[in-house]
């Protein structure tokens, strides 16, 4: 169930939201989890809008993704395949092929039992059987 944060100057990308929303759901197909509530209704994507950002020559364009995940949610693969990926999304949303040169990623993981929903910090065990119980449930009532 990742977060995804976007930074970069007001401006930059015209639909912010669709822009989050792919975020998302990039992450989610490369996690490969399964599309059950608990993970459509809790993989969110944030846009940030700054008023101003600059590197040390003065150059504002740049864009900072910031992915958080629960520990060991990605392989090194899927790591790869985070930042490739959503580098090339944000370089679409803005218009600007080049600004895949200027996009950092950075891939966070929480420590076991720091990602917290509905009120409880989870385990990694805990997420996994919330999602096999979700399963069941949507399974039977099929």
């Amino acid at each position: 169930m990742p977060m995804i944060d976007i930074y970069a100057t007001a401006g930059t990308f015209a639909d912010v939201h669709a822009l989050a929303r792919e975020a998302a759901a990039t992450v989610m197909r490369v996690e490969a989890v399964p599309e059950i509530p608990l993970f459509t209704q809790n993989t969110a994507g944030f846009v940030h809008e700054l008023p101003a950002l600059s590197d040390v020559e003065g150059s504002g364009n740049h864009v900072r993704v910031q992915v958080l995940t629960n520990a060991g949610a990605l392989s090194r693969e899927q790591q790869l395949a985070v930042v490739a990926q959503l580098t090339e999304l944000v370089a679409t949303a803005a218009g600007d092929p080049t600004l895949t040169a200027r996009t950092w990623v950075t891939l966070t993981e929480a420590v076991a039992g720091g990602w917290g929903i509905g009120g409880h910090a989870h385990t990694n065990d805990e997420i996994v059987a919330a999602a096999r119980a979700q399963i069941g449930a949507l399974q039977a009532g099929a």
